[in-house]
């Protein structure tokens, strides 16, 4: 594979980072994937050991990461990129924040850390996605958002509720 220049690795973030902040705005997480990501793009997301979420191309990533995940329960959230490093083999770090709706009492977010693995082709799409953040930090946001009266009640219903229950479940393996 041939290698992209780092100016090239970056533009292609800087598009990546556009995207995310124009869907955060407009909640519609589908108008960028067909430009950005290639047709055999493989992404996947560990949650915690409990759930993997894998997206072999790019009409399954519509339909998962960005469709049904992203799509309902995160109206009010953002995502805010913090940082992005390039490296070899057309390799991109991207350094995120899973920001809830609000602030708190002293004026600072309600936010987790996450990072992604992206590696690029040769035409500067992204080929593979490898996204991770701590579960249970984002659980305790969510609590602290319901506390609040930020948290959707579908995102309660369609993602807390059943995360959480797989969470105690794999905590009380092996006891």
């Amino acid at each position: 594979m041939q290698n992209l220049s780092d100016e090239k690795l970056r533009a292609t973030a800087d598009k990546l980072i556009a995207a995310h902040r124009q869907a955060a705005i407009d909640n519609n997480w589908l108008f960028f994937v067909d430009e950005l990501y290639a047709v055999d793009c493989v992404y996947s997301c560990q949650y915690a050991g409990v759930m993997e979420v894998v997206a072999d191309g790019i009409d399954e990533i519509k339909a998962t990461h960005y469709g049904r995940d992203m799509q309902v329960g995160w109206e009010g959230w953002s995502f805010p990129y913090e940082g992005v490093y390039t490296g070899s083999d057309n390799r991109l770090v991207t350094h995120w924040l899973n920001r809830g709706p609000g602030k708190r009492a002293d004026g600072s977010y309600y936010q987790t850390p996450g990072v992604s693995f992206i590696q690029l082709n040769e035409e500067a799409r992204i080929c593979r996605q490898f996204d991770m953040f701590d579960l249970a930090h984002q659980m305790t946001l969510c609590d602290e958002l319901e506390n609040a009266g930020l948290l959707s009640v579908q995102l309660k219903q369609q993602w807390v509720i059943p995360m959480k229950l797989k969470l105690e479940t794999q905590l009380a393996n092996n006891r």
